[in-house]
């Protein structure tokens, strides 16, 4: 009864650690925000730098896993491409092992502190208290590490059990458990700590914990396995490449820890800093190897899954550099504007092409314009909010102005087409089949909005804009006759698709409007 007292104590205070982590972890990337992504999308090419990038991160939302989820979601959002991705996967691995240390190092006792803290800086109305959950989990993390160790405290009394887990066992065994037992927690933070935990207990020896701890960096990778499906070639490519380091990691040190893991317990230190640092060098150690091995390494991913080349070509993010002329700043937006139009007539097709053909490969593809598109509206902002400081001269803010508001329009439009995407969302969530009368209303449709798109592109003068305004006439000629058609077809209860297209319709004709409230603007910036 008493080992049944002990595991239920420990298990909770286990469920309490996965617990605290997976909310601390959260509440850092709610602080962060968009901050933290932009953080990982602007690497540089240089590897190391995508490697103190990773690190970093990890160290701070204790998660390895989160580290790669996210940098994966960037590479297929287009944001960041792959060469670049694969420095921050290496890295991620060396943040992780900040748990290790700490919990080496007996820095747990201050927990109550953090956890008292955080209650605190949650309660009062100060600009601080967004900070309140971050520490009270920060807290709480550690917290029940000391519960942990207080709750398996008995079994150091049970002889039986510290010799079996103190004496050498196959390394390959621990290896395979360590990987099975992140997998499924779904984080290595949590069996490193647990394996110092129960090296401080006396309970778990050192050449049975080195290869737990190194098992755990193979198991950490399930979470972006899994998170790769309906992902496109790139972001596979990040993910097979993260299974492949630490796979590799483990592969590359395996023949040391088999010649000298009977030497370890000679050791001249605590057991517990001693498994923290060799986690450390570990992670280290193998990050170097393959920062140094990268060109190789990314050719073999290359080969192994081919070029993955990106599915469209991203627009450049815009950049502010110190004491630009305005000039210079008016004639990049200018052109800038052009491309992202141009774009966005390419994600209205794919929207609408989806619609029509249902095919699945087309929708994902859209999907992925949209949500890089709306990556690139929070850049664009967080950008003209930066320039709006280096501008002084009336005539230069007013101008500014106006080019801002040509950008709003640029986005209002996105944000039709991304309203009917999500109209195709439903019909394909409620398995509406559209019949072949709708599929030609909607395929005149779309050609003569994107023959409105193609005017709009034309250029910026009088006689482009008389272009414009008798495409936008016949386009909604069109949009009244479809509305009519759709109510005699509405009458027919068995018409399920005529009711869907209502909506449809009205986000086409929002999107021509705006299309024609975008040439006014656009004439007169220019």
């Amino acid at each position: 009864m008493e080992h049944i007292h002990i595991a239920i104590a420990g298990l909770t205070a286990v469920i309490f650690f996965v617990f605290g982590l997976e909310h601390f972890s959260r509440e850092i990337q709610k602080i962060s925000g968009e901050r933290f992504r932009k953080t990982i999308s602007r690497v540089t090419t240089i590897p190391v730098v995508g490697v103190a990038i990773g690190a970093l991160v990890t160290a701070i939302i204790q998660s390895s896993s989160a580290t790669s989820v996210i940098t994966i979601s960037l590479v297929n959002a287009g944001v960041l491409s792959f060469k670049n991705s694969v420095g921050i996967i290496f890295g991620s691995n060396i943040g992780t092992t900040i748990t290790a240390q700490l919990v080496a190092f007996k820095l747990t006792a201050f927990a109550p502190a953090f956890i008292i803290l955080g209650f605190g800086l949650s309660l009062i109305r100060s600009r601080y208290s967004v900070f309140g959950k971050a520490i009270f989990y920060f807290g709480f993390v550690f917290f029940s590490l000391n519960l942990i160790s207080s709750s398996l405290q008995p079994l150091q009394n049970n002889g039986a059990l510290i010799q079996f887990l103190t004496e050498p066992q196959n390394p390959f065994y621990a290896i395979l458990f360590g990987c099975l037992f992140t997998a499924l927690v779904q984080s290595s933070s949590v069996t490193t700590g647990l394996a110092i935990i129960f090296t401080q207990q006396g309970l778990l020896g050192l050449e049975n914990a080195v290869p737990l701890i190194m098992g755990a960096n193979i198991g950490t990778t399930a979470t972006a396995m899994i998170a790769i499906f309906n992902m496109d070639a790139a972001a596979k490519k990040t993910a097979l490449s993260h299974l492949l380091f630490n796979v590799g990691g483990v592969l590359i040190f395996l023949p040391v820890l088999l010649v000298f893991g009977g030497k370890l317990t000679g050791l001249n230190m605590d057991p517990a800093i001693a498994l923290a640092n060799i986690h450390l060098i570990f992670n280290v150690a193998t990050s170097i190897i393959f920062i140094l091995l990268i060109g190789p390494f990314t050719r073999l991913i290359d080969m192994l899954l081919g070029e993955g080349k990106m599915d469209f070509a991203r627009l450049p993010l815009p950049t502010l550099e110190k004491d630009a002329e305005f000039d210079s700043i008016k004639a990049e937006l200018a052109r800038q504007s052009d491309n992202l139009l141009a774009f966005l007539q390419e994600t209205y097709s794919f929207v609408t092409l989806s619609i029509e053909t249902n095919y699945q490969g087309i929708f994902d593809a859209a999907g992925k314009r949209i949500e890089y598109i709306d990556f690139l509206k929070k850049e664009y902002m967080g950008y003209f909010s930066r320039v709006v400081t280096q501008v002084h001269e009336e005539e230069h803010s007013r101008e500014l102005i106006r080019i801002i508001n040509q950008y709003d329009y640029l986005f209002q439009i996105h944000d039709s087409i991304n309203d009917l995407f999500n109209t195709k969302k439903v019909i394909s969530e409620h398995y509406i089949e559209l019949k072949s009368d709708i599929l030609l209303l909607i395929r005149d449709l779309s050609s003569q909005t994107l023959s409105m798109f193609d005017d709009l592109r034309k250029g910026t003068s009088r006689e482009a804009m008389n272009e414009i305004k008798q495409s936008a006439k016949e386009l909604q000629t069109h949009l009244d006759e479809a509305h009519k058609r759709l109510l005699t077809l509405m009458s027919d209860p068995s018409r399920r698709d005529a009711g869907a297209m209502t909506n449809v319709f009205t986000y086409s004709q929002r999107l021509k409007d705006k299309l024609l409230n975008y040439a006014d603007i656009r004439i007169s910036t220019a």
